[in-house]
């Protein structure tokens, strides 16, 4: 319960706490970001302290392992607003973006695991054990399934999106909008000069139109939100086959924008990503409860 507990701290303090604008300018409100970890991480101590040592000793506890976590989230966080800062603003970088995203997580998760191990008595051997053991060999209680849960839920959504986003990048202003294009034939007929002989020439006229209509950026991220979900709970039960379904239906809501070779290839790289991100929670899922 311990580690599950600490890991849920810090990805509602990292991702649903954190607005938009905190992660584009993190410096300026860093202030607002460790008091969010601060708040998350406190209550869980909390729990810790109460419910495994009864309130006793809370300098060994409470007091210091709070102060660990703090002390190295914010170097962590420090050295990666450093690293992100020195990469030029081009969509060509996007996947030092996302590396450095990657391990800024992984060593926020192995400062916990060494918390649990410095000041919980905690051993790599009991924690790889434990971990193992998910898989089928014991079954986990009410309350670590009820944290496992809602940590899969936080990683299909918001750790999902934000992976995404990293790999597809930022979608060019000119794709941003675009709905479709539309051609429109205008047949033209002239009549020769009363002298000529009685006859018409026709010529025809192509006119493009491109449409567009504003992003509704909320909407895509709620609709990759349920997607991932989906996936997972198709993975689970094995109906793997229903996966398909899901990608049919998004290319039919955005078939007219296929039209567009580069919007396509966007389109595409996302939605791969997307699925393949819920195919990977639904097996983590699937090999712990089956």
């Amino acid at each position: 319960m311990t580690v599950l507990l600490l890991l849920l701290a810090h990805l509602i303090a990292d991702f649903w706490l954190q607005s938009d604008q905190m992660v584009k300018n993190k410096i300026k409100h860093l202030k607002k970001h460790l008091f969010h970890h601060l708040l998350t991480t406190g209550i869980a101590l909390a729990i810790i302290w109460g419910y495994q040592y009864e309130f006793q000793h809370i300098i060994s506890y409470f007091i210091l392992p709070l102060a660990f976590i703090m002390i190295t989230h914010l170097l962590i966080d420090l050295s990666k607003i450093k690293l992100v800062d020195s990469i030029p603003n081009s969509t060509t970088d996007n996947m030092k973006r996302l590396g450095y995203f990657l391990l800024d997580q992984v060593l926020h998760v192995i400062m916990i695991l060494i918390t649990c191990i410095l000041f919980f008595s905690m051993k790599v051997t009991e924690m790889t054990a434990s971990l193992l053991d998910l898989y089928g060999t014991s079954s986990l209680s009410v309350v670590n399934t009820v944290l496992l849960l809602i940590i899969i839920y936080i990683l299909a959504t918001s750790v999902s999106g934000h992976i995404v986003k990293y790999i597809i990048g930022s979608l060019p202003s000119e794709l941003a909008n675009f709905e479709g294009e539309l051609t429109l034939n205008n047949q033209i007929k002239a009549r020769q000069e009363k002298n000529q002989p009685r006859t018409e020439s026709s010529f025809t006229e192509k006119y493009h139109y491109f449409t567009y209509s504003t992003p509704l950026r909320s909407r895509g991220k709620l609709i990759g939100y349920i997607e991932r979900l989906l996936v997972i709970i198709l993975t689970v039960i094995g109906a793997y086959p229903s996966i398909a379904f899901i990608i049919a239906a998004k290319s039919i809501a955005r078939f007219k924008q296929l039209d567009d070779r580069n919007w396509a290839e966007y389109f595409l790289l996302g939605t791969l990503s997307s699925i393949f991100l819920g195919l990977v929670l639904g097996l983590v899922v699937q090999g712990i409860i089956m």
